[in-house]
């Protein structure tokens, strides 16, 4: 946590991880890098992750979240598709879905319907009008921003009144056993496997990183009380633990 010039306090969901930036000031440039050298390995590697996160459980998530047909939607951290293109078929018009990304090279490898539209921006300042869209849906992104509390504002801005939220999220293990194994297998098992499928080295640091920014990343609890300070009501997290992890939708409403 640390003081940006105007004193506004800074609610960054993790501390700076120094083994990959020297502060937090490089962390966007590091993360923007990463996405766009491993952009076109991303989808093959994350399907050898899984963890339960596929194409099922992403539209079993929305649709708990409320999302239905003729609903607008943005996808913040839009990167490959892998929530937009489950939102597009739930709501049976690709043109209502607007993705959001500060990566250009994970757009450039979106599989996408026809029809939905990509604007690269951050979680934190996004160039999308007042109270357009009816959901917004973040899909596992929530590690890669710099300010919760600026984030949360931005999505709370650009929700009609009424409009929902859906956060999906891998959650840090409780146990200490299966926090090892999840550890074991993100930080090895997985870079190891991206080698072997040719994502190369830099695909396998991007796995490594993600496991290191979910074994820092906030609690659940302090997720919700950022969100109810943004504005959001009826603020609550579903929780389904499948095979070494937990995972978390965050989900709340902006007051109609």
């Amino acid at each position: 946590m640390s003081t940006p010039p105007d004193d506004r306090i800074v609610h960054a969901p993790h501390l700076p991880l120094t083994a990959y930036y020297a502060s937090e000031k490089e962390r966007r440039g590091f993360v923007r890098n990463i996405f766009d050298n491993t952009a076109r390995h991303y989808d093959r590697i994350e399907r050898l992750l899984a963890l339960g996160t596929g194409p099922w459980y992403r539209r079993q998530a929305l649709m708990r979240a409320g999302l239905g047909p003729g609903m607008r939607v943005v996808d913040v951290g839009v990167g490959t598709g892998l929530v937009a293109r489950e939102a597009a078929e739930l709501v049976g018009d690709p043109t209502l879905v607007v993705g959001v990304d500060p990566s250009p090279g994970m757009m450039a490898n979106a599989d996408l319907p026809d029809g939905v539209r990509l604007v690269e921006g951050r979680a934190e300042e996004m160039p999308l009008p007042d109270a357009e869209f009816d959901m917004l849906s973040m899909g596992y992104a929530l590690r890669h921003i710099g300010d919760l509390a600026a984030a949360f504002a931005e999505f709370h801005r650009v929700l009609k009144p009424g409009g929902r939220l859906c956060l999906l999220e891998i959650t840090r293990p409780t146990h200490g056993w299966s926090r090892a194994l999840l550890k074991a297998y993100m930080r090895g098992v997985v870079p190891a496997l991206a080698r072997v499928v040719g994502g190369g080295a830099e695909t396998a640091r991007l796995w490594r990183y993600y496991w290191d920014t979910i074994d820092a990343c906030a609690s659940p609890d302090e997720v919700l009380a950022t969100l109810r300070a943004a504005g959001f009501s009826d603020v609550r997290c579903h929780v389904e633990a499948r095979a070494l992890s937990v995972l978390a939708e965050f989900q709340a409403v902006k007051a109609a």
